[in-house]
């Protein structure tokens, strides 16, 4: 194992740790911690988009542009913090549902460093040149994997178990976890940045850990709120 992949599972393991602790607890405790998750992400956003938007090419037209970005970013942290307030709800039920989905995108974005590494191969896009078409598939295997742990745990009254349905359900997450992955990319490349900050062993930024979960948490509630899922 790669010093780089340890590094990236041991900071995993110990976020995963901490936000199932903060999710549990209550939910203003998980409230709040997301809040501060949203502050953030919202800090490395803006700084990540400062020198194309702004340094760059400093004109009215640039800082106008710059402007968008950060309200944008803004708006849709917002949305991802009152999505995932209504998605954990309540009650302690809601609560492990909410870590299931975490754990499918904590797998996804493994399942992907891991094939993408090994195997490598055809580049996906050209928005991401890390990302190859291998390690795409990596995280849609990779996503399935809670199905298995939670089927065999037996969880409370939860129904996750081994079912077209749940497993339509983990790729619908690893996907929204990939394209979230690669619409962060996107602006750091645009900015000529490798990470969006410096906060995490073997990640980089929060944004870097967190770019998938804030996409795919909207989505689950989208999928909960029309009963797709």
């Amino acid at each position: 194992m790669s010093k780089e992949l340890r590094k990236r599972i041991e900071t995993s393991i110990i976020l995963f740790i901490v936000a199932s602790i903060c999710i549990l607890i209550d939910e203003l405790v998980f409230g709040v911690a997301n809040f501060f998750v949203a502050i953030i992400c919202y800090d490395e956003w803006a700084k990540i988009n400062h020198k194309f938007y702004y340094l760059k090419n400093k004109n009215k037209n640039k800082e106008f542009q710059y402007f968008v970005i950060k309200c944008l970013g803004m708006f849709y942290l917002f949305f991802y913090i009152w999505t995932s307030l209504l998605l954990r709800g309540d009650s302690f039920e809601s609560g492990i549902f909410f870590i299931i989905i975490l754990c499918i995108c904590i797998f996804s974005d493994i399942g992907g460093y891991i094939f993408g590494k090994i195997i490598g191969g055809k580049k996906l896009t050209k928005i991401s040149p890390n990302k190859t078409i291998s390690g795409s598939v990596g995280s849609f295997a990779f996503s399935l994997f809670p199905i298995f742990v939670i089927n065999i745990q037996n969880y409370i009254d939860i129904n996750f178990y081994f079912s077209f349905k749940n497993i339509l359900f983990c790729l619908i997450i690893s996907l929204s976890c990939q394209l979230g992955d690669l619409f962060i990319s996107f602006f750091k490349r645009l900015n000529k940045v490798k990470d969006t900050g410096k906060i995490l062993p073997g990640h980089g930024g929060l944004l870097d850990r967190v770019d998938g979960i804030i996409f795919a948490i909207p989505i689950v509630w989208f999928l909960k709120y029309l009963r797709i899922f």
